[in-house]
């Protein structure tokens, strides 16, 4: 009875150091994803060693850091990825260095740890000649749009998902992104081809609910999800018969290669991706229109 006292007692500050935590991450801005996976990771180490802040130690974190490496991958085969693994390692170094901050911990668990940092495969990237190709044998402007944004505006998935119409302004040749990576918002320029068709899909093709604001819908007329962006975009490779593996993401990461090919510096290039740190709410970027305009989709 005690024991069992003395678990729901810790399951109780767990829980609380896991909601503070998760106001600190939205006070900093960190994106929506970031904000439910990274306490979510920290309430899985606390659960299983069950111990609240005050009690753990590095050793807790090389048992629980063992047990990531040895458990089976609950939805598919294998184990867990390096990637997934250290999630959970930048969660508790943000989490700990907060407590400590916050006078909770004398000392950081995490300071004397140190963990291997995965590793990845080279990002597959289409030339700019596969990339005219995708967009020739688009059979929809729904299609087109897709390239538009996470090729054409090098959008992210979750960026491309939360666009609204409101955030595309024609008149301006612009869009915004409202809640990007960590929070931060940009200002993405649109050259010609990119603003044609997008407007071309808006006034022509798009069918939506009254009350949907989404700027591409599926089907249904409701807003379309990543996982239908990326469906959208496996037809168009195999429409084209390129067989690279191609994900949205790889769009983001072509248009970076294409447009530093095309002469225009890394600092342009940051800003236009949104990559550049900065302490502002807002990132306006100041990317050479005219060199954008050289990219032929």
């Amino acid at each position: 009875m005690l024991n069992m006292k003395a678990n729901m007692g810790i399951t109780k500050e767990v829980t609380r150091e896991v909601k503070a935590f998760k106001t600190h991450l939205q006070r900093l801005g960190y994106s929506k994803t970031s904000i439910n996976m990274l306490p979510s990771c920290v309430n899985n180490f606390l659960e299983f060693n069950t111990v609240n802040t005050c009690q753990a130690t590095s050793k807790h974190i090389l048992v629980y850091h063992k047990y990531l490496q040895e458990r089976p991958n609950k939805k598919g085969s294998g184990s867990l990825s390096e990637s997934y693994i250290n999630h959970h390692v930048y969660a508790l170094k943000l989490f700990f260095s907060w407590q400590q901050e916050r006078g909770v911990v004398a000392t950081n668990p995490m300071s004397s740890l140190s963990f291997k940092t995965p590793t990845s495969k080279p990002r597959e990237i289409l030339t700019q000649c596969e990339v005219k190709q995708l967009f020739l044998v688009c059979k929809s402007l729904k299609e087109k749009a897709t390239l538009a944004l996470f090729y054409g505006c090098g959008l992210r998935r979750s960026e491309g998902a939360c666009l609204n119409l409101k955030d595309v302004h024609f008149r301006s040749n612009v869009l915004y992104v409202r809640d990007g990576k960590n929070g931060k918002r940009r200002v993405v320029p649109l050259s010609s081809q990119v603003k044609t068709i997008l407007k071309s899909y808006v006034f022509t093709e798009r069918v939506a609910l009254d009350n949907e604001q989404a700027f591409i819908v599926n089907e249904r007329h409701k807003r379309s999800s990543g996982d239908v962006y990326n469906s959208t975009l496996k037809a168009i490779l195999k429409q084209a018969g390129i067989n690279k593996q191609i994900t949205l993401h790889c769009l983001r990461h072509s248009i970076a290669t294409h447009l530093l090919e095309s002469g225009l510096s890394v600092e342009y290039v940051r800003d236009f991706l949104g990559h550049k740190h900065l302490e502002s709410t807002q990132i306006y970027t100041r990317v050479n229109q005219k060199q954008l305009h050289h990219l032929s989709l």
